[in-house]
């Protein structure tokens, strides 16, 4: 009789070991038996992580009436979980310990996991952590063993991620990382390297909208889909855990029939999908293909040039237009979960021209990216 492979678990900090995917929550608001669902189908693929927010609604409210039926009829599993919640920097020390009590009282619980804070994005977040009231309510939060670790989510840049990760104070963190945007990977691969847990925000959805290709993304993949790959392109990097926002049981099918039983993530036949889905987009974009370089920075109106021709790259490239519009339109109606200033801002001054190690025609292709991308204002998930 074949024996069913134990399910694959990964260091995370200090904390327990976790699964290759993570539970996220956000999307599973829209009823408690909507939660329910959703998780029992991750306990089901093997899923063992689970992330929350207050942020996020309904999600913590739900989720504990999920945990407490789960408890019930399979306390063995719900012992093995592991739940992450996080909170919004610039709290004062008082409202931030409410916040966590209230937490743990929606999430029927005693001790968290892990508590992260919601959004290092920018410098004065980091202050607030480490020598803040922050860093109060963090002490504050491990001394009265409320929590195991603690760690940060961040959209910001790299510099701050890369000072917040020195800091010592954080066990983990959860960072950007894609296989269509792979600028934070040497610094998730330090974090790793230092011992933190490193946990994927979202590759399936501000990776690439990858849950529902375009036709050209398609083809590029075949004979694989594209969130497979990208999947599988993370996990072989080590990555603790890739995070899935799902709203259905259906959604967690594909992590979950994505067990390797021993072999590689990556194997050659993925590689060699990998590379023929980059060498597609580069063709398409010929000459015009930003790489990413950062070199053409810093641009004196602000313009984040390498961000903006990513997006260029991805329309282009792969015909990953209504990803690209999407997140486009986002810029400067995100407060700092987003970029702040867009291809518009670019006054032609030229400081970028003798910078760019390709020769690209930068203010043509921002004027191009703009005409291309920009459309009516979308609306945040949350916040």
């Amino acid at each position: 009789m074949r024996r069913t492979a134990l399910p694959e678990r990964r260091p995370f900090g200090s904390g327990p070991a976790v699964s290759p995917f993570c539970l996220g929550t956000m999307r599973a608001t829209g009823s408690a038996e909507q939660m329910a669902a959703v998780l029992r189908a991750a306990v089901a693929a093997g899923i063992n992580h689970i992330e929350t927010a207050p942020a996020y609604g309904t999600a913590e409210h739900f989720l504990g009436l999920a945990l407490a039926e789960l408890r019930q009829e399979q306390p063995e599993r719900v012992a093995d979980l592991v739940l992450t919640s996080k909170l919004l920097p610039g709290l004062g020390l008082a409202e931030g310990q409410a916040q966590l009590r209230q937490i743990l009282q929606r999430l029927g619980i005693e001790r968290l996991d892990n508590l992260a804070v919601h959004g290092l994005n920018r410098p004065e977040h980091l202050d607030w952590a480490l020598r803040g009231a922050g860093a109060e309510l963090l002490r504050w939060a491990l001394d009265e063993g409320l929590v195991g670790q603690v760690g940060f989510s961040s959209h910001g840049e790299n510099g701050l991620i890369e000072a917040a990760l020195a800091s010592g104070r954080f066990q983990f963190c959860s960072l950007h990382l894609h296989w269509f945007d792979q600028q934070r990977l040497p610094l998730a691969q330090a974090a790793l390297k230092a011992g933190l847990g490193v946990l994927a925000i979202s590759p399936a959805d501000k990776g690439g909208r990858l849950y529902d290709p375009p036709a050209t993304l398609l083809a590029d993949c075949a004979p694989y889909v594209p969130l497979e790959l990208a999947y599988r392109f993370l996990l072989d990097q080590g990555i603790s855990c890739l995070s899935l926002g799902a709203a259905q049981a259906s959604d967690l099918a594909l992590a979950a029939a994505l067990n390797p039983s021993g072999e590689a993530w990556l194997g050659p036949e993925h590689r060699l999908a990998l590379e023929t889905l980059q060498q597609q987009g580069l063709a398409r974009l010929g000459a015009e293909a930003c790489h990413q370089c950062q070199a053409c920075l810093p641009c004196p109106m602000g313009v984040p040039i390498p961000a903006l021709l990513r997006l260029r790259n991805l329309d282009v490239g792969h015909g990953m237009h209504a990803f690209a519009e999407e997140r486009y339109n986002l810029i400067g109606r995100a407060g700092h979960w987003w970029e702040e200033r867009n291809a518009s801002a670019c006054e032609r001054c030229g400081d970028c021209l003798p910078r760019c190690p390709h020769q690209l025609p930068i203010p043509d292709l921002l004027a191009d990216t703009h005409q291309r991308l920009a459309s009516a204002p979308r609306r945040r998930l949350w916040g």
